[in-house]
């Protein structure tokens, strides 16, 4: 009786706790002072217009998380010593290891980079890329040791600098070569050119491509696409040719969103498919969101420094139109989406969330897409996002790195983790992003009838329609 007690109490105890902790959940919106207004209700996010000071402390505690979990010095693998002789190589020297999975040169890594570029553009502060300059810096200071380290050792994937002294992959070299690019425009960090040639070579001239010259992969299966490549690819591609203003990789960027589309986008939908396989095309199709995000956030690039005069304009811009109409429309009730996009039983994940908070609210900036019908999706984004951000600057709900597979057990289970570092650079992105929606001169935030109405002003009334 005493047992059955006890099981009794510590189960109400557990469901009064669980009450608690749903009530802590439910908010009201602070934009509205009239707390006696039934017709308001209440959210389980906080919903209101963001604060840009919020947004910006928010991006420093996500600045200094990875400021102080990514080391930029060489060690000895088997003592831990720091090497800071860097005259003649030994066998045991290596990067020293992040304090998560935050290697300073993995494509994740990549748009980290891009993300502090876009905060400080959006904040005035200089301090967003300081780790920027130091990952930079630092390798331009090892890279002529790890190579001389390659040529005595012989140690392949196993030397710290091998993504660029042996590129094997797009993730290798697309992700890094775009945010390498744009540091060097940005003059930010160090000249890397030599970094960029050797990134950039693989992208364009020596990754696998498919016979009509669309970007491949031999894996899972042996002639695979990804949609996941489209921004190891893309990006890289459009600021190659911002930088030599050779038009010749303007065309292949735009090719490559507008094949890969061809082969994963179900245009019914408004959804990509996380892959595609020549020798099985018809088989089922898995609407992963992360995939997803990769391929706006890549045709979001492409159109930044696409010239508007290039005939594939247009045909990038209805493309990215669409897709963003087909995941808007899938934005879950807390401002978030799903892991699957289409499922709503499936986990409501972040890093994916960010690339389309980004996107959205870039397309709102840029004049892509009008603010009257997509501004509060982005806003209602960011402030769902906002919630996943901990006090140390750790960003909780990201899914972990994910493979092209076949069922949706796999997708549905993958774990998250705040060491996943997938999501970071989104994030900085998408609080940037929309720090300049709330500045944009183009139109007026009202709230208005308990929700929020973005207004152009006189000048920017815009047809939005196709052929804009």
């Amino acid at each position: 009786m005493k047992l059955q007690t006890t099981l009794l109490c510590s189960l109400l105890c557990s469901c009064l706790l669980s009450d608690i902790a749903l009530a802590d959940k439910q908010y009201r919106n602070p934009d509205n002072p009239n707390l006696a207004d039934k017709g308001e209700g209440t959210y389980p996010i906080p919903y209101k217009k963001p604060v840009i000071k919020e947004i910006t402390d928010s991006l420093h505690k996500i600045r200094n998380y990875l400021e102080s979990t990514t080391p930029t010095r060489v060690i000895n693998k088997s003592t831990g010593a720091p090497i800071s002789d860097f005259k003649k190589p030994i066998k045991e020297a290596i990067f020293e290891p992040s304090k998560g999975d935050y290697g300073i040169m993995v494509y994740e890594m990549g748009v980290v980079h891009s993300g502090l570029l876009k905060a400080r553009a959006a904040t005035d502060d200089k301090s967003f890329t300081d780790m920027t300059e130091r990952h930079f810096r630092f390798f331009v200071d090892t890279m002529p040791y790890f190579k001389a380290q390659e040529a005595q050792f012989h140690l392949e994937r196993a030397n710290s600098f091998s993504r660029f002294l042996d590129p094997r992959s797009l993730d290798d070299s697309g992700s890094m070569c775009a945010a390498l690019i744009r540091a060097r425009l940005a003059k930010v960090g160090p000249d890397l050119k030599h970094m960029i040639d050797i990134c950039g070579n693989w992208v364009s001239k020596q990754q696998f491509r498919l016979a009509d010259g669309t970007l491949a992969r031999k894996r899972p299966q042996a002639v695979s696409l990804w949609a996941d490549d489209m921004y190891m690819s893309i990006p890289a591609l459009a600021e190659l040719g911002r930088l030599t203003g050779d038009n010749a990789y303007f065309d292949d960027a735009v090719n490559n969103v507008l094949q890969m589309s061809a082969y994963m986008f179900n245009a019914q939908r408004g959804l990509y498919t996380h892959g595609w396989n020549e020798n099985n095309p018809d088989a089922p199709r898995f609407y992963w969101a992360r995939a997803n995000g990769w391929a706006v956030l890549a045709m979001s690039d492409l159109l930044d420094v696409l010239p508007k005069n290039h005939p594939g304009y247009p045909k990038v811009l209805n493309q990215l139109r669409a897709s963003l109409k087909g995941i808007a429309e899938l934005q879950s009730g807390k401002g978030l989406w799903h892991q699957m996009l289409d499922r709503n039983d499936s986990y409501l994940e972040t890093s994916a969330s960010a690339m389309f908070v980004y996107a959205i609210a870039h397309a709102v900036n840029q004049g892509w897409i009008s603010p009257s019908t997509w501004g509060s999706i982005a806003q209602a984004g960011w402030i769902g996002l906002s919630t996943r951000i901990t006090d140390k600057g750790e960003i909780e709900g990201i899914c972990v790195g994910t493979t092209f597979a076949s069922d949706h057990a796999y997708y549905y289970n993958r774990p998250t983790s705040v060491e996943a570092l997938h999501g970071y650079g989104p994030m900085l992105m998408a609080g940037a992003e929309v720090i300049q929606m709330l500045k944009n001169p183009a139109f007026n935030i009202e709230h208005k009838v308990r929700t929020y109405h973005y207004v152009p002003t006189g000048a920017a009334k815009t047809d939005y329609r196709e052929h804009h």
